[in-house]
């Protein structure tokens, strides 16, 4: 729990996130003690080479239509090269698989072109753009919607997995 809120409170997260402010560890503890009650999300840590490296997560799980929002970020600086897809690998398979979800999408700020890059390498199609959508820096960011369905993932799986795990990364 300490390392998650250590890693969120960082301004290259906090950057990228809605709730960008620090979070106390009040605020956290809270959080923290909803999600362990919810039915509708799941956070789960990335480890690499025996430690933890960043989170996974999925939200708004909705079980009737087979749908989720995720999210995700490596919470260490000095990873190995390919530890993002790592990390985003495992978080679509067990999405997929575990979750049994359908179609899982994703909102990322306009200004993250890391993110929509991303997005875009694991498969992911643009569905939409929400202009001026959230405030931040004293301005609104527009968002754009992303989404993969289960057809898609199935058809770039093998492919990505050759990419992921290819540079010696041992996640689990």
């Amino acid at each position: 729990m300490e390392k998650i809120l250590v890693w969120r409170n960082s301004e290259r997260i906090r950057m990228n996130m809605y709730t960008d402010h620090i979070i106390t560890m009040e605020e956290h503890k809270a959080w923290f003690e909803r999600q362990k009650q919810s039915e509708s999300s799941v956070y789960l840590i990335f480890v690499l080479s025996g430690e933890p490296a960043g989170l996974v997560y999925f939200t708004d799980i909705d079980r009737k239509n087979g749908r989720s929002l995720w999210g995700f970020y490596l919470g260490e600086d000095d990873l190995p090269r390919g530890s993002g897809t790592a990390l985003g690998w495992l978080g679509l398979d067990y999405a997929f698989d575990r979750l049994a979800i359908r179609k899982l999408c994703g909102e990322v700020f306009a200004f993250n072109t890391s993110s929509i890059n991303f997005h875009q390498k694991l498969g992911f199609v643009q569905e939409g753009r929400f202009l001026k959508h959230v405030l931040k820096n004293g301005g609104f960011e527009d968002v754009i919607s992303f989404a993969l369905f289960r057809e898609d993932w199935e058809k770039v799986r093998e492919k990505l997995a050759e990419i992921a795990f290819s540079q010696g990364n041992t996640p689990s």
